[in-house]
């Protein structure tokens, strides 16, 4: 028994129920949880910022005291992590900068590095810089954004280019990474992230595969720069190729939707990108991106199976037994299904007062705090690297990858488009 509870109270069980917490208080009070201001003009915003600080600060001060660790100092350390936070999320929501498709964690990795980078990070500022912890609870609460509907609204066509496009453009790009010398946990973070949906995979696989902090940081802002020329790039291409495969306009949007939703890495990136082609091509493209997202979880458990088949330190891949399984897979990750199907059935059953709402009010709340969460995660990777780590050969064979593998997602993601929207779909229906 002993045994058991000191098992349920290490740091990934803890974290499940710090998620638990937020995602429980999301669904009884969505209307009256705190929220981050998008700007600090006015009494209003401030308020809600403290509000949000008070309740990130007593989650913290509540699993770091299950958790039997030290509290002194993470107040006056986790204020400051939480305005530099603060900051990435309001220069995040200036309109230039959100209509390029940058997303907060860009800005938090780049007021972390410069804090490390200027000045000698003080003994006062560190008890709060504990980036994994932020990210898992992210994690955690991000599943209750990923709902079952969402897979199954794409129909037949989006749900095979869906796994077609992840499946492949995963196993390319991690090829790649391989022989461009990245080391294994990275190639699984890029892979994810290039495949799936940008930053959130990046970030769920990186917890999984547990990640280096620094290569996470600086693959997710190779992510957020690649991600604004392609919001141009794509639609234009689309508009240049796709009307050469058919003269029905419907069909044409179609592929194009589809093209473009499994290609751009991240969900605002996909939505600006094929606004630029067609409303039609909009709704397509969203479609089949939020199909694509509910694959994080698939992708992550089959990142820790493959991890847990390694687990006898020798290199060589073992049947692993469901004990080793067991302890070697990360809970956290078992937070995020559990979220995702506790969150996807209520949905169904119409629990929720908005069910039918495209947007629920639930779940957007637990992407508030899982975004969030990530935010603070991504100021303290800044603050544990230095420029030069940046800029090391690795760093540089991890873009090359990424580029590469990016290409070959154009290619793949064309014709799998090309042939289930503009070729079977027709055909069948």
């Amino acid at each position: 028994m002993k045994k058991l509870i000191a098992t349920l109270k290490n740091e990934d069980w803890v974290i499940v129920y710090a998620g638990a917490i937020v995602l429980l208080l999301a669904t009884l009070f969505p209307s009256a949880m705190p929220s981050m201001p998008k700007e600090l003009g006015s009494a209003e915003s401030w308020l809600k910022a403290a509000t949000m600080f008070a309740s990130i600060l007593g989650l913290t001060y509540l699993c770091q005291a299950v958790l039997r660790r030290k509290i002194v100092g993470i107040f006056l350390s986790l204020l400051v992590i939480f305005a530099l936070s603060l900051g990435a999320q309001v220069v995040a929501n200036i309109p230039i900068i959100k209509e390029w498709g940058l997303e907060s964690v860009f800005f938090s990795v780049i007021f972390g590095l410069i804090v490390r980078n200027c000045i000698r990070i003080p003994e006062w500022l560190k008890p709060a810089i504990q980036g994994e912890f932020f990210i898992k609870i992210g994690v955690v609460c991000l599943g209750a954004t990923i709902l079952f509907r969402d897979f199954v609204t794409s129909g037949v066509a989006g749900i095979v280019q869906a796994c077609i496009v992840v499946s492949g453009v995963w196993m390319f790009a991690f090829f790649l990474s391989k022989k461009m010398g990245v080391d294994e946990r990275s190639a699984m973070t890029l892979s994810s992230g290039l495949s799936i949906c940008g930053v959130s995979a990046c970030i769920t696989a990186a917890g999984v595969a547990n990640t280096d902090g620094k290569k996470l940081s600086y693959i997710v802002s190779v992510v957020l720069i690649v991600v604004v020329p392609m919001i141009y790039i794509m639609p234009y291409l689309a508009k240049l190729v796709v009307p050469l495969l058919t003269d029905d306009i419907t069909i044409q949007q179609e592929i194009a939707g589809a093209w473009i939703g499994g290609t751009v890495d991240t969900t605002s990136g996909v939505g600006a990108a094929s606004a630029l082609y067609s409303d039609e091509a909009n709704k397509i493209a969203m479609i089949v991106k939020a199909t694509q997202n509910v694959l994080i979880g698939v992708v992550a458990f089959f990142i820790a199976l493959y991890l847990s088949s390694k687990s006898a330190g020798d290199g060589k891949l073992h049947r692993p037994s469901l004990k080793i399984v067991w302890e070697k897979f990360p809970k956290f990750v078992l937070g995020f299904v559990l979220a995702s199907a506790v969150f996807s059935l209520l949905q169904s059953y119409e629990i929720f007062p908005d069910f039918a709402a495209k947007k629920l009010a639930e779940t957007s709340m637990a992407k508030n705090f899982s975004g969030f969460f990530f935010s603070l995660a991504f100021v303290c990777i800044g603050m544990d690297t230095r420029l030069k780590d940046i800029v090391s050969r690795e760093n540089r064979n991890i873009l090359y990858t990424f580029l590469g593998a990016q290409l070959f997602n154009i290619i793949f993601t064309f014709f799998a488009a090309w042939v289930l929207f503009g070729i079977i779909k027709p055909l069948l229906f």
